[in-house]
């Protein structure tokens, strides 16, 4: 029976639920040991919840289609992200990334060499120090978008974690796409057991492009709060430009922060908390294996000390 369910984020269309449990549950094992909260837990109760097949394309070669620079980037909203992602690294790391100028990050109808800038100056960051690092980001921008503007491929995406949640099922911890995904299955199914989400690298609070376009619709510039959810922790690395926003708290405040919880009851409220994942700044495994991440999930199994 699973009590903690991890939804992994982009990228892992050649992988599938076998194949990422066990460094999945090893992992968040490893982070919940750490955090001295380990009692009764051992990753047998740890289950993944697999969707990434949604963007494999029967019969394709490669990646299906996926541009293989920034230069072939024609979709606005992918253009859009990449320069999103392009300002959160000038932010986070004004040393390394220079900041986005004029129709550089601004155009409407960005050129080829505008877009192939964003890509260089992301590719001094941090987030994408690797040599496949633009490959890697041009396949998150299109799996983003997907999410967002494919209707079957957001409905496969959640019916994958519905399939997964079990009656004892208390905790789920969603990994960059996944936290979205996980937050958007826990919305639409209030008679869940879940009582913790855990969202990692999670671009969950990314103005326009995320969060405005998340079901329920925010209102008021509030994100609806999970019925029934008690506790929620967001964890992120200073340096990943797919976590743009680092602080979810004042994007997600649960009905009770306008008193309509009874007296004496303790108010939820998103925890904000920073990691250090070194190099791997948006790794999943990292992520997991954080006292911090640890602590987190301890906390939703009752189990720390």
């Amino acid at each position: 029976m699973a009590r903690v369910v991890v939804v992994h984020g982009v990228g892992q269309q050649f992988l599938g639920r076998n194949s990422l449990r066990d460094p999945v549950a090893a992992a968040l094992a490893d982070g919940v040991e750490l955090a001295d909260a380990a009692d009764g837990f051992g990753p047998q109760l740890v289950d993944v919840a697999f969707y990434g097949n949604v963007f494999r394309a029967p019969g394709a070669k490669g990646d299906g289609g996926l541009p293989q620079r920034a230069t072939d980037l024609v979709d606005p909203f992918e253009i859009e992200l990449l320069n999103a992602c392009w300002a959160a690294a000038a932010q986070a790391e004004p040393d390394r990334v220079p900041p986005p100028e004029g129709s550089a990050a601004g155009s409407k109808a960005p050129t080829p060499q505008t877009v192939q800038r964003a890509m260089n100056a992301l590719l001094r960051s941090r987030f994408l120090s690797t040599a496949v690092a633009e490959r890697f980001l041009l396949g998150v921008l299109r799996q983003v978008r997907r999410y967002f503007t494919e209707e079957p491929v957001r409905a496969r995406a959640l019916a994958a974690v519905a399939a997964r949640i079990e009656a004892d099922t208390t905790v789920l911890v969603g990994h960059s796409l996944g936290s979205v995904v996980a937050y958007e299955a826990l919305c639409a199914h209030p008679h869940w057991p879940v009582r913790t989400l855990v969202t990692l690298g999670s671009p969950l609070g990314m103005p326009k492009l995320v969060f405005d376009r998340l079901r329920p619709s925010p209102e008021a510039g509030r994100g609806h709060w999970p019925q029934g959810l008690e506790s929620w922790a967001n964890v992120c690395d200073r340096h990943d430009v797919v976590a743009s926003v680092k602080e979810l708290a004042p994007r997600f405040t649960p009905p009770a922060a306008d008193g309509e919880r009874p007296a004496g009851r303790s108010v939820p409220a998103v925890l904000d908390v920073l990691v250090d994942n070194g190099w791997k700044v948006h790794d999943l495994l990292r992520h997991l294996t954080a006292r911090e991440t640890g602590e987190a999930i301890g906390k939703g199994l009752g189990t720390v000390r």
